[in-house]
């Protein structure tokens, strides 16, 4: 049986505290096929969701996907993310919440150790026979890699000087 994701676990707690501080709760969002939102709204394949009780209706928190209506420019849209595309989730007021490392990044960093591994293992055992070893980390990522890793999500909030979530990794 294949292991359950926290995320969907924690991106529902994160709501309930926020929710319980009186805190609006936002979601960030990678944008992918699966994704239906306002297309209009995206910036830099991402968009930012009000996820809160007035911004929404019928909203679902489940496992795969996160579900709701919501209007944008006056006009009521059904909203449908995958759980695994959100990158974060964090009150609108203060910045306070969680981020994510998108699905993709996990995937190439787990690819990653585990090819170096392998390797290390197999110079290992033609030496000496089987042993064990730790796997040295990845290398530093140059600058211009790691400027891109850098990412801002953009918000209105941005210009009217309220908090703004940054991931950096």
């Amino acid at each position: 049986m294949p292991e359950l994701s926290t995320k969907p676990y924690l991106l529902r707690a994160i709501y309930e505290w926020c929710v319980d501080s009186g805190y609006t709760p936002y979601i960030a969002v990678r944008v992918d096929a699966r994704s239906r939102v306002p297309m209009e709204f995206v910036r830099n394949g991402e968009i930012v969701l009000n996820i809160s009780f007035g911004a929404t209706s019928n909203l679902k928190m489940e496992s795969e996907f996160i579900n709701f209506s919501a209007r944008f420019g006056g006009v009521s849209r059904q909203i449908s993310v995958a759980v695994e595309s959100v990158i974060a989730i964090y009150a609108h007021e203060n910045g306070q919440g969680m981020a994510f490392e998108p699905q993709e990044a996990q995937a190439d960093q787990k690819a990653t150790s585990q090819d170096v591994s392998a390797e290390q293992t197999a110079a290992d055992s033609a030496k000496n026979g089987p042993t064990l070893a730790s796997v040295p980390a990845v290398a530093e990522k140059s600058q211009d890699t790691a400027e891109k890793d850098a990412v801002a999500i953009s918000d209105p909030a941005k210009k009217s000087g309220k908090p703004v979530l940054t991931r950096i990794k």
